[in-house]
């Protein structure tokens, strides 16, 4: 006996599904068996399983032994159940035949209706129902959809015969036209279909069926439901059903119509029906704008008896399945049937006081509340975003988008998840001298460099041309909360530095011209397109107050301003697990050059001590800030070349000036850096002399800067207000180097608080990115003098157990994963088989020796939801992360705990 694959919703009392089957059924099928099991009205129809589709991809297009046997028996008896039969003469059945996947993916797969039609059961359809009209209108919307999705030849051929006839009619609508045209559009339509496909329309109903269900099965592997899925994460494995469904129709005249309704609003959550319907259409026509369609309230006077009867249905639904829901319906001459209902998409608005509501009402518990919110919904709460309502109020978004594709110069990938208009500049300085004239700017480079940080904070956004997601770009822009798209020249745009102008799609914006960036989606439009301000809204507050509650997981925030921390930690941050102290450096670049361009250790303490002041009033405001919380202070890690120009601008910048007529002496000081940048360059920089090897070769730095950060605290500590410093010594591979930083920090602090005649508590750490450390661990953290917190500096980490760099590595990247050698970007989540396992030795062998070390991650990943779990998993203590990723890693940390306790 063959395996089942074939499944019944016929009535109440002949259902073969339910909700709980939507991995075998796909959630489509299985809320239609759902929904008839309890009795309401929904067409009848049977579901292939996704075993079948899986069987059917893998197998050269073939079907499983047994399941054209399975589907004429289902057909035979839909066709008993409704009284007609498949391309009748006199009363024919007619039957859609549309996806559906476990996973919700809304518009990506293939649909087909009003199967059944040829050129018999035509004229039986228009006899039975005494409406020609509605008979050919249904047939030649058969004809284009069939050649469509199942034959693969364009719509636009038919859409272009159907323009033609409204005009040779002097019609504006489909519904305007005769039944007389679309007869005779029916026969254009089969012309049309013949003439591009060699072959006539097949009048064989049972044919349509076979090859719209083959249709169906191989949509699942179509580009758009393949990139859907990768940009959603949804496994490839899964497949999709195919349901076979009578067909209702609401193109029958003024007492028919179709529409798609939501129990709460999608885009603010309120407690409201809302949605939107059209009079004497068929679903497609919702779909393509082509008529506008009438809000779901109008609906109570049109037709106020099926108005109640759906207001019923959806609290019933909504009641049943315990969430939100969004339903499709049809209105058949005042009768209404329920075609679909699913988990209806939301906004992170919408998502959050949803949640939370349902947990007031009752139907769901915190736990659930907390499980239901994504990365994405607390995301979408952060940042401003297009504010597409105010652009058109009556459109929706999918339509003002086509319309705004005429301004779109093109996409590059969004590296922070908000919209930004402003004013295009094309250098930091000049930016930064307009946003402080008051104007709003966008700040565009082919790739930005720490110099040009003044520029990107004074902005409303970043545009770059080179970069992926962890450019320097990406990661400050998600560290101070600012609109970013980097990439964009995969998109075809080119940024000319010189001609100062963003070319793309033959449109061009120039320096002082509005430019649009929409974070969301990588979108880059020409002109200003209004945008709504962000906030964290009262029901997603609440809900991550109850996931601090399950969170095992603290979270920091990475911060080096006092302004910056003070959003962390309205956004919930428990303190500060990385603060860069060399950010602090670019606010005050003369002295820290002439720091290292100093020729003798008098001149360099000279600039030291210029130095030191501005370091102890930026460390003192941000223990200010913390009150008490744990502030982790990073000594200077990047090479020191990184505060110079490049030779490259040197060289241009004395060639230039020597054209001017500018002698050597007149020169002095540029020659004297570039005979310096010479000297310091290093083949391999990011493996040279940076983090505690410059402390070790130049321990005055380490002096000074540990010198600032205990006078800081000393000075808060006698306002009254707590501190709680913790000093990281970066690069360490050995646990020489540490002792050796150590012994200087230990000795600093102990001259502060003796001088200053105050006490704290002090933590002297690490950051873990050198392998060797990790492996060593246990000898770092080892006597009272050893490390006592590590903190995993994971890009660092990532570069160096890979062998990737991460500036360089992006196009080989893309290539592993579409090779599938590599299942994730090891820059964007944590690589958990190689350098994860780095991670727990490093763990478990340093709280070995100390099982009170404290241990967190700083880099990149500690943003990541499933960076976050595996931290969780291997037992750390808290996370770090950017301000306006805190309440993604807060929620994230709540996940984590929850699933474990589920297990």
């Amino acid at each position: 006996m063959s395996e089942k694959y074939v499944y019944r919703f016929f009535s109440k009392e002949k259902c073969e599904g339910s909700a709980e089957m939507k991995s075998l059924l796909g959630g489509k099928g299985a809320n239609l068996a759902q929904m008839t099991s309890l009795g309401l009205p929904v067409p009848p129809g049977f579901v292939i399983s996704t075993k079948a589709c899986l069987h059917f991809l893998a197998n050269n297009n073939e079907y499983p032994e047994g399941l054209s046997e399975q589907i004429e028996e289902a057909l035979t008896e839909l066709e008993q159940v409704n009284g007609k039969k498949l391309g009748d003469n006199e009363d024919p059945l007619l039957v859609s035949v549309r996806s559906g996947a476990a996973i919700s993916m809304p518009g990506m797969m293939d649909t087909v209706l009003n199967l059944g039609l040829n050129d018999v059961s035509v004229e039986g359809l228009a006899k039975k129902t005494n409406n020609p009209r509605f008979a050919y209108d249904a047939y030649r919307r058969f004809i284009y959809m069939f050649a469509d999705v199942v034959m693969g030849l364009s719509k636009d051929y038919f859409e272009k015969e159907l323009e033609k006839m409204k005009e040779k009619q002097g019609v504006k609508f489909d519904s305007e036209l005769s039944a007389e045209s679309l007869k005779e559009l029916v026969e254009i339509n089969k012309k049309v279909y013949e003439e591009h496909l060699g072959e006539p329309f097949p009048q064989d109903p049972k044919e349509q069926l076979d090859k719209a269900i083959r249709a169906v099965f191989n949509s699942w592997n179509n580009k758009r439901a393949i990139d859907y899925r990768n940009y959603h994460g949804i496994s490839h494995d899964l497949g999709t059903a195919v349901n076979v469904q009578t067909m209702v129709f609401g193109n029958m005249g003024d007492d028919s119509a179709t529409g798609v309704a939501f129990t709460r609003n999608p885009s603010t959550g309120e407690k409201q029906v809302y949605g939107e319907y059209l009079v004497n259409a068929q679903g497609e026509d919702v779909v393509a704008g082509i008529r506008t369609p009438e809000p779901i309230s109008h609906l109570k006077d049109h037709m106020p008896e099926v108005y109640n009867q759906l207001i019923e249905l959806a609290q019933l639904l909504e009641n049943r399945y315990r969430d939100m829901q969004d339903m499709e319906f049809t209105i058949q001459q005042g009768k209404l049937y329920l075609l679909q209902t699913r988990n209806g998409k939301r906004t992170g608005i919408a998502a959050g006081k949803i949640a939370y509501d349902l947990v007031q009402e009752g139907l769901i518990t915190k736990e659930e509340a907390i499980l239901r919110i994504s990365a994405s919904d607390v995301d979408n709460c952060l940042f401003p975003s297009i504010n597409w309502a105010q652009i058109n109020p009556n459109a929706p978004i999918k339509s003002i988008k086509a319309e705004l594709k005429k301004r779109q110069l093109g996409k590059g990938l969004p590296a922070g998840a908000a919209a930004a208009c402003g004013i295009a500049y094309f250098t930091a300085d000049g930016a930064k001298e307009a946003a402080d004239r008051g104007e709003d700017t966008i700040l565009i480079r082919v790739e930005t460099t720490p110099e040009d940080f003044h520029g990107m904070a004074a902005s409303k956004g970043i545009l770059t041309m080179k970069g992926g997601l962890t450019s320097h770009a990406a990661i400050v822009a998600r560290q101070i909360g600012k609109a970013c798209i980097v990439g964009s020249e995969r998109g075809g745009i080119t940024i000319d530095l010189e001609a100062k102008e963003v070319r793309g799609n033959g449109l061009v914006v120039k320096e002082g011209e509005w430019i649009t960036i929409d974070g969301t989606d990588g979108a880059i439009y020409q002109g200003k397109l209004p945008t709504t301000p962000a906030e964290l809204p009262e029901g997603m507050q609440k809900i991550l107050e109850w996931a601090d509650e399950y969170a095992k997981l603290k979270v920091r925030a990475n911060a080096d301003k006092p302004d910056q921390f003070r959003k962390a930690i309205e956004f919930g941050a428990t303190g500060i697990g990385l603060c860069r102290t060399e950010h602090m450096f670019f606010d005050h670049l003369d002295i820290v050059r002439e720091m290292i361009l100093a020729r003798s250790e008098e001149e360099r303490k000279i600039a030291v001590d210029k130095l030191e002041p501005f370091q102890e009033k930026d460390f003192e405001g941000l223990f200010e800030a913390a009150e008490g919380r744990p502030v982790i202070i990073r000594l200077i890690d990047p090479p020191l070349h990184e505060f110079l120009p490049s030779e490259e601008e040197l060289l241009i910048e004395i060639y230039e000036a020597r054209l001017a007529g500018k002698t050597e002496e007149d020169l002095k000081e540029q020659y004297n850096m570039l005979e310096h940048v010479r000297l310091m360059k290093e083949q391999n920089p990011m493996l040279g002399l940076r983090g505690c090897r410059l402390g070790i070769t130049m321990p005055i730095v380490t002096e000074m800067q540990s010198r600032a950060i205990f006078r800081a605290a000393a000075k808060v500590k006698k306002k009254g207000i707590e501190v709680m410093p913790e000093v990281m010594v970066p690069l360490v591979g050995f646990e020489t180097e540490f002792k050796h930083q150590r012994k200087i920090i230990d000795r600093i602090a102990k001259e502060i608080m003796e001088k200053e005649g105050v006490e704290f508590k002090y933590l002297v750490g690490t950051m873990i990115e050198v392998p060797r450390a990790a492996i060593t661990a246990a000898d770092i953290a080892k006597g009272e003098k050893g490390a006592e917190f590590f903190s995993f500096g994971t890009n660092d980490l990532h570069q160096m157990t890979l062998g990737f760099s991460r500036d360089d590595a992006g196009p080989f990247i893309n290539k592993y994963l579409s090779l599938d050698i590599m299942p994730a970007d090891p820059f964007v989540t944590i690589d958990q088989v190689g350098v994860g396992r780095l991670m727990q030795l490093c763990v478990s062998e340093g709280r070995l020796t100390k099982p009170d070390l404290e241990i967190g991650i700083c880099g990149e990943q500690g943003g990541e939801p499933k960076s976050i779990e595996f931290c969780h998993k291997i037992g750390l203590n808290y996370v770090s992360c950017s301000p306006f990723r805190v309440p993604i890693a807060r929620l994230a940390a709540a996940h984590s705990a929850l699933k474990d306790t589920k297990k």
